[in-house]
């Protein structure tokens, strides 16, 4: 055990200490080097380097590490220690959360270049705004292993929405110089007899094969309910029906597939309505990785982070300080 530093002061006279304390003063708030203090104080080099370890040991210097502003370490670790995630990044905004999914799609593009790994087949949320955001800012990246960037969800929303989508896709690919995959048929089939229509087609089978593959997924979260530019019965569910799976317990969603706070699946009719990646066939992913944040999705990223969805999270500073505050209280 070590041992406290007023004890061991007394090996030390008052001429050293104030030595050891002049040498920390000239290397750690004047700069100079120690060769230059050496020079100026007239001993050797080899007195300086002893001097200031002394002063780190006796505690006349004590190392910090200062992030600069707008970067959260300790949030990051305390997520990531909370939730069993592998990596967190935390990302500034204004107090008013305008422009969060941007915001967060900007900083995806640059923090997630040594997360996207772990694999050939990389799965692609491709109508999130967030994700849109991102794939319209990534940079070529090579060496990344990625072989095949493919859809883990059929068309939401309007043909415009659709045709963002299908252009993400398309620039996720390129940055990795993958195989883009496409999943061109509508996300959301009420009727049976056209989802086994839709689903007979040759492209849509050949990327629905896929999902048992997936090695990296850019999961979607949204909440249990209509969110972004999305209109009932647009390719998507109606109000009534999203109603009745909350009253079931839903609280989110994982590319339409529904969870309860706890993460737990949600089973409803709605699930066979669905064309895309199941959560059985989620599960399985190696790395999923989520870039999500907003005071509309806080309870829906907590229920992804208790089910362990999730392996790496970029959110924003509310929903970071929101899903620790909710975890220490066991609300989460």
């Amino acid at each position: 055990m070590r041992k406290p530093a007023t004890n061991r002061f007394t090996r030390l006279d008052t001429q050293q200490m104030r030595l050891i304390t002049r040498v920390a003063r000239l290397h750690h708030m004047q700069g100079l080097r120690q060769g230059e203090i050496a020079e100026t104080l007239e001993i050797s080099q080899a007195s300086v380097s002893r001097f200031l370890a002394l002063a780190e040991e006796h505690g006349i210097v004590r190392t910090i590490v200062v992030p600069p502003e707008g970067l959260y370490p300790e949030l990051e670790d305390g997520l990531a220690a909370a939730y069993g995630l592998q990596a967190v990044y935390v990302v500034d905004i204004t107090a008013r959360e305008s422009g969060v999914e941007l915001i967060l799609g900007a900083a995806a593009a640059r923090c997630l270049s040594t997360e996207l790994k772990g694999g050939p087949v990389l799965g692609l949320t491709s109508w999130s705004a967030t994700l849109r955001e991102m794939a319209g800012q990534m940079e070529a990246r090579a060496g990344s292993g990625i072989k095949r960037v493919v859809e883990l969800l059929g068309d939401l929303g309007s043909p415009r929405l659709q045709h963002e989508a299908a252009l993400a896709t398309q620039r996720v690919a390129r940055a990795f110089n993958a195989e883009p995959v496409y999943l061109r048929t509508p996300g959301v089939i009420p009727i049976a007899q056209v989802r086994s229509v839709a689903l007979a087609d040759v492209h849509v089978q050949s990327a629905l094969k896929l999902m048992d593959k997936i090695d990296v997924a850019l999961v979607g979260i949204g909440p249990a309910d209509i969110h972004g530019p999305l209109e009932p019965g647009d390719n998507f569910f109606t109000s009534q029906q999203l109603a009745e799976v909350r009253a079931a317990g839903a609280v989110g969603q994982l590319h339409q597939r529904f969870i309860n706070a706890a993460g737990e699946a949600v089973p409803t009719s709605l699930d066979e309505c669905v064309v895309g990646i199941t959560l059985a066939q989620l599960r399985k992913v190696r790395r999923k990785i989520a870039v999500a944040g907003g005071a509309g999705k806080h309870a829906a990223i907590a229920a992804a982070l208790n089910g362990k969805w999730i392996d790496v999270l970029v959110t924003d500073i509310n929903t970071a300080h929101y899903l620790m505050a909710n975890y220490t209280k066991g609300k989460a």
